[in-house]
């Protein structure tokens, strides 16, 4: 093990395998079927309302607050320099709360909307929240999105994205149940098949010492790679699916260039998002735009699995030496070649296969793995044996038996279903019934997404039970900072007037002033830190006077 591999942050977490702080982000395709000329940021607003009004039934003084906007920086870029806000896109200040006021709202849904529970005392929509397990819930880019708790291994980066799709679920049959609104629709998918994408992205915690250029070299080939075991699957090709056919991504044709600070145009493979919320001169939050959004939990949990120990190939200086020739047309090459059989030119004249990159990566992570022993199956940190197993068996039934994969491998499962449908009705590609299944295969709704009919007929394999995934809804994740987020809004409600990854922020009757609590080591605030506190304490005064250091607390609120 170099040097450079002892540095791997935060500290506490095994160096060299699958473990270390990562996190997800997923924006729901939206569609009202009885209103299809609804406004998609209206419709989306109404999402985050549903949910605050449950979030409210369910807890005294709110599960529930509003996301405070003071340490977003997303115009810094990763590579030395800052955008000038005037040369922005729009869409990239994501600094700034959406804004919807009560007549737009009004003209969208009537002057009773503005009474519902879920408006504040302005009458505007709550657009932007943290909830109770330590998720930010909010309207981004006319889409509402789940943003997930920081945890430290792949199956709680599994566990917790599940648990957005139940939080997703729950505001769908809230408004279905309202009658004087038309029913929504969310799908976890990345585009409307109209030319349109949106994201499904990655959060991983590295060491801000890892020269930028090292982490473009080393992902580049992998993350190109990557979607033959994590590609969800498309109906049609090109932006607007204007060509008939099938491929292994929805994300790979919306991707233009190599390098770059854009989410929403010119998306890049490498994104540079310079955003770390931690502190900034020990860590960098890479910032992964590239991936598909995964209901398959196996393809998830070999997304994020498989990405951690990339990096930390990437941070010892272990990855392999490759460099892919035109690596965005490469991108979309591989994901229109189901047969895999294709191969790409790399920079120095060899050509190989996407399977070919994807040993390479794979049997670099495993030697870095047995070398620092987080693989052992008894002594290891009891993520990493896991997640090399199933990269492995992933890899070699892709190589071997391609259909055998069908039940971990999503973008197979969606293609198993959808050859069934052709050969049953003699159907052809283009055909606007396959996409109707493809959207179909999204839906969140069990007794409706064809994804979970596969689920419930043992057709895909599990991570995780509905157990495990229904107690994260409320339940944070105990050993991060999330944990004392995420307590501090179910305990402390009332007074938490804003949060983020960040900080929490009080407004307790006796102090004087907001007290703003700092959360920027993303290992501290963990269960065995501070569930003790919580424990010793029913009101916010007496909780932050301890917390804080003051010598008497103030009144009880």
């Amino acid at each position: 093990m170099t040097a450079r591999a002892e540095g791997v942050p935060p500290e506490g977490l095994p160096v060299g395998g699958a473990m270390r702080v990562m996190g997800s982000e997923t924006e729901y395709g939206i569609h009202a079927p009885s209103a299809p000329g609804a406004n998609a940021t209206m419709m989306s607003a109404r999402i985050i309302q549903a949910y605050a009004q449950l979030t409210r039934q369910r807890a005294a003084g709110g599960a529930e607050t509003r996301w405070d906007y003071t340490d977003e920086e997303p115009l810094h870029d990763a590579r030395g320099w800052t955008l000038e806000r005037a040369a922005a896109d729009p869409s990239q200040l994501t600094d700034q709360p959406p804004v919807l006021d009560a007549e737009a709202v009004a003209l969208a849904y009537g002057r009773r909307e503005l009474e519902a529970d879920g408006a504040d005392e302005s009458g505007s929509l709550l657009m932007n929240m943290v909830l109770g397990n330590g998720a930010r819930l909010y309207v981004d880019h006319a889409h509402p999105e789940y943003s997930s708790p920081e945890v430290t291994n792949p199956r709680d980066a599994v566990k917790w994205d599940a648990a957005g799709d139940l939080v997703a679920l729950a505001t769908v049959r809230k408004v279905a149940a309202d009658q004087d609104l038309p029913p929504i629709n969310l799908y976890k998918n990345n585009t409307d098949n109209k030319s349109v994408s949106y994201g499904s992205h990655e959060n991983y915690l590295m060491p801000r010492s890892v020269p930028f250029g090292d982490i473009i070299k080393g992902l580049t080939p992998f993350f190109v790679t990557r979607q033959i075991m994590c590609g969800s699957g498309r109906v049609g090709l090109g932006q607007d699916s204007s060509r008939p056919g099938y491929q292994i991504s929805q994300r790979a044709d919306f991707f233009e260039a190599e390098v770059g600070l854009e989410t929403t145009i010119r998306r890049p493979i490498i994104n540079t998002r310079d955003e770390p919320h931690a502190t900034a001169d020990k860590y960098r939050r890479l910032h992964v735009i590239i991936g598909d959004a995964n209901l398959s939990q196996v393809a998830n949990y070999l997304k994020f699995g498989s990405t951690a120990m990339v990096l930390g190939l990437i941070e010892s200086g272990q990855a392999p030496k490759l460099e892919v020739h035109e690596p965005v047309a490469a991108l979309q090459a591989v994901s229109h070649d189901t047969e895999l059989t294709g191969t790409l030119r790399l920079v120095d004249g060899r050509r190989v296969s996407a399977l070919d990159i994807q040993w390479m990566y794979y049997e670099a992570a495993a030697k870095r793995a047995q070398e620092t022993g987080v693989s052992d199956a008894v002594t290891g940190d009891g993520h990493t044996h896991d997640v090399l197993a199933k990269w492995e068996s992933t890899l070699t039934a892709l190589g071997s038996d391609i259909n055998s994969a069908a039940s971990t491998v999503e973008w197979l499962a969606k293609l198993s279903l959808l050859d069934g449908y052709r050969q049953r009705d003699g159907l052809a590609w283009g055909d606007a019934r396959l996409g109707l299944v493809d959207l179909q295969w999204a839906d969140i709704r069990p007794e409706k997404g064809l994804y979970y009919r596969l689920l419930a007929r043992n057709r895909m394999q599990r991570i995780l039970d509905d157990g495990a995934i229904a107690a994260a809804v409320t339940a944070p994740p105990s050993d991060t900072r999330a944990y004392f987020r995420g307590r501090c809004v179910t305990s402390f409600g009332k007074d938490v007037v804003g949060a983020s990854w960040d900080s929490v922020i009080f407004d307790v009757p006796g102090f004087g002033k907001l007290q703003r609590v700092p959360t920027r080591e993303p290992l501290k605030g963990t269960e065995k830190l501070t569930g003790a506190l919580f424990g010793r304490h029913q009101d916010a005064g007496s909780f932050l006077s301890e917390l804080l250091g003051l010598n008497t607390a103030p009144p009880a609120a």
